[in-house]
């Protein structure tokens, strides 16, 4: 039978349906390629639990309190004469006089760096 005029189907809904199918080894590829993203997907997760577990481990916030003695980090000071490259990182130990919220205190400095600074103490 002849049709005219205007025909919605396309040439791939006029192929029976039981005829058409994956080829095996693009469907054993699929899953395969399924299986290893679902195997790395967990081992990312798996690794991600272990690092954060670690770090939490030995990361712990330290308490301090007014009175203790703690080390400076002395790489933002602006006012250390000489070369800064054959100076300590670190000098200390000072005391603690005030503190400022729980990672910020105020110490007495020594004489060669001659005045309060507000700094982040390092454990």
């Amino acid at each position: 039978m002849l049709e005219k005029g205007y025909n919605p189907k396309f040439p791939v809904d006029t192929l029976k349906k039981a005829l058409v199918d994956i080829n095996p080894t693009a469907l054993s590829f699929k899953l395969l390629d399924n299986k290893v993203r679902h195997h790395a997907n967990q081992s990312v997760n798996y690794a991600f639990e272990y690092a954060k577990q670690k770090w939490y481990k030995s990361h712990k916030t330290p308490e301090f309190k007014a009175g203790d003695l703690i080390i400076v980090s002395t790489l933002s000071f602006n006012n250390i004469k000489g070369q800064k490259k054959l100076k300590d990182s670190f000098s200390g130990p000072f005391i603690i006089k005030v503190l400022h919220g729980k990672n910020a205190v105020q110490v007495k400095l020594s004489a060669e760096l001659e005045k309060n600074n507000e700094i982040s103490p390092t454990v």
